[in-house]
């Protein structure tokens, strides 16, 4: 939220943009039944020393940890409490990655460059996460996007000051559009440091990339902001660690906050789960502001065969089972 408060407070146009996303979003309408979205992801790996050159497995863990609890196929949502259980949704969104580059070459879909250190931070500073972008995203002291209307961004790097990492949401320059994790909280094993050792912090960051907000409101403790979410229950403040249930606030007992939302701050272990909600906003995401990605030819190899993976959906063939999530739009 820093960073996002920090690009509205300097840009007039920003504002604008975030403002008619949020007015789409909301008049999305639950008319359908949606096939899985393929995302080609890049992944940017800044490494100034071997142990955060990240591997290339461990790169796979991450992409396949966001595929699981996105696509709701984490075996731990079967832990979410019975009065929320009902909520938990698949969000019928994979991500893959890019087999093609801009240029249209072959890629692996990772790039690696060597820097001269770690990436500062100082959350004290009102222009932190604006000063870290331009450093992280930036060749000479980092690595530029590739076009962030065919690809998410994903760049992995050591950052100091304990900052798990930051997202942009929808709207922003598409010159810095993407997700920023460090290297302590990227994927499984490796460099990962319990308790961010499950991949999701970037689960959760991805979720603002599609337009999610914090369940709690960022208000502070007021009660009074929202996630613009009907389905998560109000609650006063972002919860740490391992609560246990029910972690009552904001007057929402018996059975208290969803603490177990990926959009909450507890630990790798205990977040789960998005709601039917939750992917009704990333779905208006995905018609709206960022549809150019289902257009992309990232995940197609150069020699113009589909990937695998997707080889059946290029032939208009459901790979999983259809889920009903929102797939109608009512722009007014």
């Amino acid at each position: 939220m820093p960073h996002h408060i920090q690009m509205a407070a300097s840009s007039a146009e920003y504002r604008d943009r975030r403002r008619t996303i949020e007015v789409q979003s909301a008049l999305i309408k639950t008319t359908g039944i949606a096939q899985v979205t393929t995302i080609p992801v890049v992944v940017h790996v800044l490494y100034s020393n071997a142990a955060e050159n990240v591997s290339d497995a461990q790169i796979d863990s991450q992409i396949r940890a966001l595929n699981e609890n996105f696509r709701k196929r984490n075996a731990d949502v079967a832990s979410v409490p019975a009065p929320f259980a009902p909520y938990a949704a698949d969000a019928m969104i994979e991500f893959v990655l890019a087999n093609r580059d801009p240029g249209g070459n072959p890629t692996s879909g990772i790039t690696r460059t060597a820097i001269n250190g770690s990436y500062p931070y100082d959350g004290r500073d009102d222009q932190a996460t604006i000063t870290l972008d331009s450093l992280i995203k930036e060749a000479g002291s980092g690595m530029s996007a590739w076009p962030a209307s065919s690809y998410l961004n994903l760049w992995v790097c050591p950052i100091q000051g304990g900052l798990l990492g930051y997202a942009q949401f929808p709207g922003g320059n598409a010159s810095t559009d993407g997700v920023v994790i460090n290297v302590t909280a990227f994927g499984v094993g490796g460099s990962a440091v319990s308790p961010y050792d499950l991949g999701r912090t970037a689960v959760h960051e991805v979720g603002h990339w599609l337009n999610l907000l914090h369940i709690w409101g960022d208000d502070r403790g007021g009660c009074l902001h929202s996630d613009n979410v009907a389905d998560t229950p109000n609650q006063a403040n972002a919860n740490t660690g391992a609560p246990r249930y029910p972690n009552v606030s904001c007057n929402n007992g018996p059975d208290g906050d969803m603490f177990m939302n990926f959009m909450d701050y507890t630990d790798d272990a205990v977040m789960t789960m998005f709601t039917r909600d939750q992917v009704a906003r990333m779905t208006a995401t995905l018609l709206g502001p960022r549809a150019s990605l289902a257009l992309s030819k990232g995940y197609v190899p150069a020699d113009g065969m589909p990937a695998p993976s997707n080889l059946l959906r290029a032939l208009g063939i459901p790979v999983l089972p259809a889920a009903r999530v929102f797939d109608g739009v009512d722009w007014v």
